[in-house]
């Protein structure tokens, strides 16, 4: 539909994250046939949005390989006590907490991908659980990222405060943890 058409407004603004964002309003917008673009276009729109969650899944997993990889780097840099913050045990468990979160978070996300092909009520269960995991996964490591690096994590110096922003941001594109964990319990109560 475009842009110009009438009763359509739109409302743009930036995510948290800075990404570019809309809101639509329509009101009586009325279209002819030809903007159809199939006659079952619900079957075609659900197989775009399973696309997009994969997509975003694989996004989240280098957002978070990043983040990782960022924070194990200030650890070995940064000093305390004379010796490196990486020497500290507490702080090599939190890290391997959210190198535990990224790897199941990899795995799922790879199932999401390799699920794109399933008949629909497999592919749409396996990628919402995905989704799901991946949403979680995503706010704890951006969460770790930001606590180790300390009062820097939150400044826009600091690039692992960008990466944090766009990881929240990430579970609220098409559906959140809490709507896919709702979808994944209640198809597993309707097994």
């Amino acid at each position: 539909m475009p842009a110009t058409t009438p009763g359509m407004t739109r409302r743009d603004y930036r995510t948290i994250d800075g990404q570019p964002a809309s809101d639509l309003l329509l009101e009586g917008v009325a279209l002819d046939d030809t903007a159809c673009l199939s006659e079952d276009a619900a079957n075609d729109l659900d197989a775009t949005f399973a696309l997009g969650r994969a997509a975003l899944c694989a996004h989240a997993v280098g957002a978070m390989e990043a983040s990782c990889d960022q924070t194990l780097a200030f650890l070995k840099e940064r000093r305390q006590f004379g010796v490196p913050l990486s020497s500290f045990q507490v702080l090599q468990h939190r890290m391997v907490d959210m190198h535990l979160h990224l790897e199941q978070a990899r795995s799922m996300a790879i199932l999401a991908a390799t699920s794109l092909d399933l008949p629909v009520a497999q592919r749409d269960y396996r990628i919402a659980a995905a989704k799901a995991y991946c949403g979680e996964a995503a706010r704890f490591v951006a969460e770790q990222a930001i606590q180790l690096h300390g009062a820097m994590g939150m400044t826009d110096e600091c690039q692992v405060s960008h990466y944090a922003k766009h990881l929240v941001m990430f579970d609220h594109y098409l559906g959140d943890s809490d709507h896919h964990l709702e979808y994944v319990s209640e198809q597993l109560s309707a097994a």
